[in-house]
């Protein structure tokens, strides 16, 4: 199934059917599909549902994880230079923007975190984050049931991109981390989003 609708986030066409299926093998970044900077309008979301600032030192990228059990352990475990910034927005020293992926699993819970963690970027209060996009990680194996890939569909309207990241039993196994040996959907992420941070990277062997 394709999504037609247009997001209510933007002005832009909404992502195409979210799912698990193989990544494509070229290593160059998407485009952004949904508002890459804060929003005017965009109302706060309830206090208890924001995530805290918390400073952090240097990386070159943060993963957020939204809720715990995100996973942004592990994603840090097969990106060297990223760190894991836990359950908070980082406040890191200089001028420069930190650069920040949200995490999340695919169930209710997990992305109706998300859909709070992209409110509050986009209405303004987290300053000094650049936020390149939502991971989303199955949390069980198999297709996810239809509520969840329409909720899915709007919650990344939210932020600029979106990546699926399918069931991996080994990590769920706490066996060692290493990129050579993930799926080709996690080896894609980390090639779009060295592209991104650097466009003149080149991706990983796929």
């Amino acid at each position: 199934m394709t999504v037609r609708n247009r997001n209510p986030w933007v002005s832009q066409p909404a992502h195409d059917d979210i799912s698990y299926s193989a990544a494509p093998t070229t290593p160059a970044a998407q485009a952004p599909t949904g508002p890459d900077a804060p929003q005017l309008g965009v109302p706060a979301p309830a206090l208890g549902d924001q995530l805290p600032l918390i400073p952090q030192g240097d990386a070159d990228l943060w993963w957020l994880g939204v809720h715990g059990g995100a996973g942004e352990s592990s994603l840090s475990g097969v990106f060297p230079g990223s760190e894991p910034a836990g359950h908070g927005w980082p406040q890191t020293p200089g001028d420069e923007p930190a650069r920040v992926v949200l995490v999340a699993r695919s169930n209710m819970r997990g992305l109706t975190a998300a859909q709070a963690a992209a409110t509050q970027w986009a209405s303004g209060l987290v300053p000094g984050v650049n936020v390149l996009g939502l991971v989303i990680v199955a949390d069980s194996p198999g297709r996810l049931p239809r509520p969840l890939r329409d909720f899915a569909h709007l919650v990344s309207g939210g932020v600029p991109r979106t990546w699926t990241v399918p069931w991996i039993e080994s990590w769920r196994l706490g066996e060692p981390l290493a990129l050579s040996h993930a799926p080709r959907e996690v080896r894609r992420l980390v090639d779009e989003l060295r592209v991104l941070m650097h466009p003149s990277a080149e991706g990983t062997p796929n």
